[in-house]
C-alpha cells in the first residue's frame, strides 16, 4: 500500500538537504550562541548567517527578525507583546476565522477583560473590509492592535493582506498577520508591505519542528513574554536552538528557489483536477471557500451528512493521509469553528475534510487519493442508505 500524504498544512517532511545542514550544525555548531569563547562565537556564526538567508525570503533586515519556537509562539508574541506596549489602547481586532493560536488567545484575553471586535466576514471567507474601515475609523485611538491571517490554514482563502494592512497604517493602528501558511509557500517582500508584524514557522515549508520567527517591522514596540537573558535583542529569552534555525535557513532558501519556478501552478492544477472529479463523482460534495482566492496547495471539501471522522479512518486504512481541519475534543471531532464562521451548515462542516498539498505531490498520488475518496464516500453513502 502507497502512502499518499496529503496533510502538509500541518506539517511538511522535512526536505534532505534539511536533515544534513541539522545533522551538521549539532556536531560541529553545539555551542551556545551567547558564549564568547570560539566553541560559541561558531555558533553564532550559524544563527547570524541563517538570518540572513530566512531575511531574504520574506524580504526584511537582519535586526527586524526574532526567531521563535514556531508560529504558535509568534503569535502570541506579537499580540501579547503590543497589547502590553501600549496599554492606554484596551481593543484587540480580529476575526473568527483565525486559527486558533489567535482564535483561542483572544478569547482568553476576552475573558481577562480585554475588549475584542471579532470582525464581520463574507461566506466565501474574506473579510469585510468596510467593517474594518468604519471600526478603525470610529475607534482607531483605542484598538492596540488588528490580527488577520493571509491565508487560512483550513480553506486556503487569501485574504487582502496588502488591503488590510494599508488600511491600518493610513488610521495609526499596528496590523499583525500570522503568515504561517503563507511564507515559504508565495513570494513575500515585507519590504513592500503594510505589514508590521508577521508570524511563521519552519515545518511547514519543509523546516524542521520547533523553529519560527516574528517579523517586527523597525520601529514598532512590543513587550517580550519569555524572560530570563537578553537573546534576540531582549523579545525573546532562551538559547537559540542552532540546529533548527540552519534548517530553517536551508529550507528558506529551498523554498525561495522553488517559488522562482512555475511549480506553484504546477500544482494547483492538480489539486484543480483533484477537486473536480471528487465533486463530479461525489452526491453532496462540495468546495469551502471556493468562490475566494485560495492557496495553490489545499482544498476543504465538503460531504453533507457524513462524518470527517469516518472519511479519515478510512482513508487512513488505504493510506492517504488528510485532517478534518477541526479540534479532536473527548475522541470526537467537532465541526471547524472556520467553516461554521463562514456560515456553512453544519451538515456539510460536520463532513469536512481538508486535504493539503506540498511542493513534491505528485500526479500519480492525487490521481490515486481521488479514487480512493470517491470510493470511501461512495461506501458510506451506501451504507447510510441502506439504514
Amino acid at each position: 500500500m502507497n502512502l499518499i500524504y496529503l496533510d502538509n498544512n500541518a506539517t511538511t517532511e522535512l526536505d534532505s538537504q534539511v536533515i544534513s545542514a541539522m545533522a551538521e550544525a549539532v556536531q560541529n555548531a553545539w555551542g551556545n550562541p551567547s558564549s564568547i569563547h570560539r566553541v560559541g562565537q561558531a555558533a553564532r556564526r550559524q544563527v547570524d548567517l541563517a538570518r540572513q538567508t530566512i531575511c531574504d525570503l520574506i524580504g526584511c533586515e537582519d535586526r527586524e527578525l526574532v526567531f521563535t519556537s514556531g508560529g504558535t509562539e509568534s503569535v502570541n508574541l506579537a499580540i501579547r507583546g503590543s497589547l502590553e506596549a501600549h496599554r492606554r489602547k484596551k481593543v484587540f481586532v480580529t476575526s473568527r476565522l483565525e486559527h486558533s493560536s489567535v482564535r483561542d488567545l483572544a478569547e482568553k484575553l476576552e475573558k481577562n477583560g480585554t475588549e475584542v471586535v471579532w470582525l464581520k466576514n463574507a461566506n466565501n471567507g474574506l473579510i469585510d473590509l468596510n467593517c474594518l474601515k468604519e471600526l478603525l475609523s470610529a475607534r482607531s485611538d483605542e484598538i492596540a492592535l488588528v490580527s488577520i491571517m493571509w491565508a487560512n490554514n483550513e480553506t486556503g482563502v487569501i485574504q487582502p493582506i496588502a488591503e488590510i494592512g494599508s488600511i491600518c497604517q493610513e488610521l495609526g493602528v499596528h496590523f499583525h498577520t500570522d503568515a504561517t501558511q503563507w511564507v515559504g509557500k508565495m513570494p513575500t517582500d515585507l519590504s513592500s508591505l503594510p505589514i508590521d508584524l508577521l508570524s511563521f514557522a519552519a515545518h511547514k515549508f519543509h523546516g524542521p519542528l520547533g523553529a519560527g520567527g516574528l517579523f517586527i517591522k523597525r520601529g514598532v514596540r512590543i513587550e517580550p513574554q519569555i524572560f530570563g537573558g537578553g537573546h534576540e535583542r531582549g523579545l525573546r529569552a532562551g538559547t537559540e536552538n542552532v540546529a533548527g534555525i540552519v534548517g530553517m535557513a536551508v529550507a528558506a532558501k529551498l523554498a525561495k528557489q522553488w517559488l522562482e519556478t512555475n511549480g506553484r501552478e504546477q500544482v494547483a492544477l492538480l489539486r484543480d483536477i483533484f477537486e473536480q472529479a471528487i465533486v463530479n463523482a461525489s452526491d453532496g460534495a462540495s468546495i469551502n471557500g471556493y468562490s475566494a482566492p485560495r492557496m495553490w496547495d489545499v482544498t476543504n471539501i465538503g460531504f453533507a451528512r457524513l462524518e470527517a471522522e469516518a472519511i479519515l479512518m478510512m482513508l487512513s486504512e488505504q493510506g492517504v493521509c488528510a485532517s478534518a481541519g477541526a479540534a479532536c475534543s473527548s475522541g470526537s471531532i467537532e465541526p471547524s469553528a472556520v467553516l461554521l464562521a463562514m456560515g456553512i451548515d453544519p451538515s456539510i462542516a460536520y463532513g469536512s475534510l481538508r486535504f493539503s498539498l506540498s511542493r513534491e505531490t505528485t500526479e500519480s498520488e492525487m490521481q490515486e487519493a481521488a479514487e480512493i475518496v470517491i470510493g470511501v464516500v461512495t461506501k458510506l453513502r451506501r451504507s447510510l442508505a441502506s439504514v
